[in-house]
């Protein structure tokens, strides 16, 4: 079974394609906007443009545009090529890719959550998360983390505040290249996005 996985929740853009579990390509680039001008040409340098039998997206939480657009990409996909579209926690996939270099450690995953918030969550040493996805202020997540290893792209940053003595910090970030390390039992039939907090844009008030 071949399977394509997008990942365009947060700061990068990446795709890859597998056969089984082996990659047969993938790209990842690094980008604060600009998701949805490259997502599908960098579907379409893939091998046979990237047709699969299935589809993987991250649902988020990250940028509430990048979910929405890598949503978007693999519900049309799957249409189009008759594939199955199955979903994932960003957060679980960065706990995944933290995990592989440290088998067996329970992990802390924090990542910009914008607003000068970070979201974070919590996961034992399974990689199953043990805590909701939270959106907190620095300081708040400096009390919040439960683990000494902390993955994610504000990992030193966690590490650097006052309760972080003693982390150790893997500034990793997702990556679709390595989303077959995310087990089975976090994938997703239910597309429904991960925001992890409210939107930004809020409806005016009505009038009296």
């Amino acid at each position: 079974m071949k399977t394509l996985a997008i990942d365009c929740a947060t700061e990068a853009c990446s795709v890859a394609l597998f056969d089984g579990n082996a990659m047969i390509a993938g790209f990842c680039e690094p980008m604060r906007r600009g998701h949805a001008e490259r997502l599908v040409p960098m579907i379409a340098d893939l091998p046979e443009r990237g047709r699969a039998d299935r589809v993987l997206v991250s649902l988020g939480p990250g940028s509430f545009t990048g979910v929405r657009i890598g949503l978007a990409a693999a519900r049309a996909l799957g249409l189009a090529w008759g594939a199955e579209v199955l979903g994932y926690p960003t957060l679980a996939l960065v706990a995944a890719m933290a995990q592989g270099d440290r088998p067996g450690e329970a992990v802390t995953v924090v990542m910009e959550g914008g607003h000068g918030q970070w979201f974070m969550q919590n996961f034992d040493a399974t990689g199953i998360a043990t805590d909701q996805v939270q959106s907190l202020l620095p300081e708040d997540a400096d009390r919040a983390a439960q683990h000494r290893l902390v993955a994610g792209n504000r990992a030193p940053a966690l590490a650097a505040l006052p309760g972080g003595a003693a982390r150790e910090a893997l500034p990793v970030s997702p990556d679709a290249r390595q989303a077959l390390m995310l087990a089975p039992v976090h994938w997703r039939s239910d597309l429904a996005p991960l925001y992890g907090r409210g939107p930004d844009a809020r409806l005016p008030a009505a009038k009296p």
